[in-house]
């Protein structure tokens, strides 16, 4: 027989809250144990209740599980954009350079934020998305290694950006978005002045067993943001 996909998984967990098999503040089985059940790969289950927490149905908090929403609400919700898609989105081409890949120990802020021990060994990736050959944006990005098992990927080839999203799925996330002005690593790489105002994304993902990435996105001025409700 095969495998549902994910909208059948989304529907099947959606009526059994509305059965009442798990009651509003419950906490319902997590990935591994559902995608266990279906027989499908845990990515696949994270869609689904990725899905259902959009439209308030669930809740999902990082180390607290998933639970049945008490009060359920239509929510608006942001989706990772990948960069190279929204590059050529607009009729222009997509390309990245790497500007640094090394290892190294997370400042004190980059730890706290992801809930690690001061010290802690990550991934430090830098990395210029170009539009047509010109800045487009500046990623400064600390990755987990655990994060990416036994996977070795190779991010010259396909941006960090785009290659979490297709197969790290997360559960739980932040995001915010703040002016800043352009700092000398900045204004270098997107070939600004130094103190430009810049559009920045700041984000940090979680699975349900550990942090996967932190990351400061910088815009070239001008840049506009576009989201659906």
């Amino acid at each position: 027989m095969q495998a549902p996909g994910w909208e059948a998984i989304r529907d099947e967990v959606a009526a059994r809250i509305r059965a009442r098999l798990w009651a509003p503040g419950e906490t319902i089985p997590g990935e591994e144990t559902l995608a266990g059940e279906f027989g499908v790969a845990r990515a696949t289950v994270n869609r689904a209740l990725r899905e259902l927490a959009a439209t308030g149905v669930i809740e999902r908090r990082r180390k607290a599980g998933t639970r049945v929403a008490l009060l359920p609400a239509r929510r608006a919700t942001l989706e990772i954009a990948v960069i190279r898609l929204e590059v050529e989105g607009r009729g222009q081409a997509y390309s990245h350079q790497v500007l640094a890949d090394r290892l190294e120990a997370a400042p004190p802020p980059v730890a706290a934020r992801l809930g690690l021990p001061p010290g802690a060994v990550l991934r430090r990736l830098r990395t210029l998305h170009l539009a047509d050959g010109r800045p487009w944006a500046y990623e400064d990005r600390w990755l987990n290694p655990a994060a990416l098992g036994q996977e070795k990927p190779d991010f010259t080839t396909v941006s960090a950006n785009e290659w979490l999203v297709s197969h790290v799925p997360y559960a739980t996330g932040d995001i915010a978005f703040s002016a800043e002005s352009a700092g000398p690593d900045e204004a270098a790489a997107l070939g600004v002045a130094e103190g430009a105002a810049l559009f920045v994304t700041d984000r940090a993902t979680w699975t349900e067993d550990m942090p996967i990435t932190a990351v400061r996105l910088f815009h070239i001025p001008g840049y506009r943001m576009r989201s659906g409700l």
